[in-house]
């Protein structure tokens, strides 16, 4: 498989970053925010990393940029059709449900590849869809 702009592979990238204190403040006005945005899996997982906020926020702009690799925005599926985990290494994956995983399959999307990253202020996520 080759890896580079252009490539017969490459359906979709999106990209998103999203300020860590707009994360904290929602989470800190709204109750039911992690939620509506989270499924409980990547809840359970907060808790294990004591609700670390800039990890938060990366999971939030790691869906982003998945619903821009999709090409589609929201439209008809939830948040939480998109879940996003870490394997034993800490390496972030998607897994895509119901109505984003068909998205996926009507536009041929087999895997999406994603990267999280943050510093102290912002948390930024890049997706790609192959």
């Amino acid at each position: 498989m080759r890896n580079r702009i252009g490539d017969k592979n490459m359906k979709g990238i999106g990209i998103d970053i999203i300020e860590i204190e707009r994360i904290s403040n929602a989470i800190s006005r709204n109750d039911k925010f992690l939620h509506r945005i989270f499924t409980q899996k990547e809840i359970n997982y907060f808790s294990t990393i004591n609700y670390r906020v800039n990890t938060i926020a990366g999971n939030f702009a790691a869906k982003e940029a998945v619903v821009k690799a999709l090409g589609t925005g929201f439209r008809n599926f939830k948040w939480t059709d998109i879940e996003i985990h870490r394997d034993t290494l800490g390496k972030p994956y998607v897994i895509i449900y119901n109505n984003a995983k068909k998205t996926a399959q009507d536009k041929g999307i087999k895997k999406i590849h994603i990267s999280i990253s943050h510093s102290k202020a912002y948390a930024v996520a890049q997706a790609f869809a192959e």
